[in-house]
């Protein structure tokens, strides 16, 4: 990873034999800063637990762990780069030297674009509320450097053994994991979610896979939400391909359900928590193989 030699920006880990047609990724868990990258924030500590989605690789780890699924998890923090934005999110302004004239295609078709505008682009600029993450600029050789070493390299990783498990299977899904603040109710309803579905309004899998994931969570007596307020992003629009036999759902599971009152450190609620996804992850698995037909469904009995 770049700053910190050789330590790994990303790990895959497979069990001997998957239980199931499913990848469980997490790439904004990440928590190894260089120390170059923490002495020039402003507020290192206050602007890694917002940027953070907090210890949910420990809930992600448990649910690979017994549902026999392969985990991707991102070790490089979202504050270095966000793997959930395109190559192109980029905001120029903070970048030494401004936006080059040339641009390649891929990265130049994503000027301009809104998030990387409001602050939480590929590379994270500021925090609603806060203001400015950085005290200075960052050089293009670090940046290209990144986008290299972590972003390419993670979503080949990720696009490779989704091709595998494919090949397998006959199908394949990719569960993107991730956590979010505490929401609040909606208009006439009890309590805030405690869960978030996305799938790309439907783009990026099989229909019957959200139905699937809501109805399960209802019967266990869970709140949740489908793409509100969080549909996915650009994890969910690479690498989701439901017509390929390729489907990607997103979802965000609520800091408070797991973590301490600061939002900070594992709390005794962690282990409910990650047997409540397991058994989410079950049900989607044993669905996605259901829709890959016969070959995936002997490979799940077998």
């Amino acid at each position: 990873m770049p700053g910190l030699g050789d330590a790994p920006a990303f790990t895959l880990t497979r069990p001997p034999r998957l239980g199931l047609p499913v990848l469980v990724a997490v790439p904004h868990a990440g928590r190894a800063y260089p120390d170059h990258v923490t002495a020039r924030m402003r507020d290192p500590g206050h602007a890694q637990l917002r940027l953070e989605d907090r210890h949910v690789d420990r809930l992600a780890i448990a649910i690979a762990r017994e549902a026999g699924a392969a985990l991707l998890v991102a070790h490089a923090p979202r504050a270095l780069l966000d793997l959930n934005r395109a190559p192109g999110d980029i905001d120029w302004d903070m970048i030494e030297g401004g936006r080059p004239a040339d641009l390649p295609a891929h990265i130049a078709v994503h000027h301009g674009n809104a998030r990387a505008r409001s602050g939480l682009g590929l590379v994270p600029r500021r925090l609603p509320g806060s203001g400015e993450i950085w005290r200075g600029r960052l050089s293009r050789d670090e940046l290209t450097a990144r986008i290299e070493g972590i972003h390419t390299a993670y979503h080949a990783m990720l696009s490779d053994e989704l091709a595998r498990i494919r090949q397998e299977w006959g199908v394949a899904l990719l569960v993107d994991l991730h956590s979010m603040p505490p929401l609040r109710a909606g208009e006439g309803e009890a309590r805030a979610p405690l869960v978030v579905i996305g799938d790309r309004f439907g783009a990026s899998c099989h229909n019957r896979l959200a139905g699937r994931a809501l109805a399960h969570l209802e019967t266990r007596g869970v709140t949740a939400t489908h793409n509100r307020p969080y549909s996915g992003g650009y994890v969910l629009d690479r690498h989701g391909a439901p017509q390929d036999g390729t489907h990607a759902v997103q979802i965000e599971v609520c800091r408070t359900a797991y973590l301490d009152r600061n939002l900070a450190e594992p709390a005794a609620g962690l282990p409910a928590v990650a047997a409540m996804l397991t058994s989410l992850v079950r049900e989607l698995g044993a669905e996605a193989a259901r829709i890959g037909g016969a070959h995936a469904l002997r490979q799940a009995a077998e």
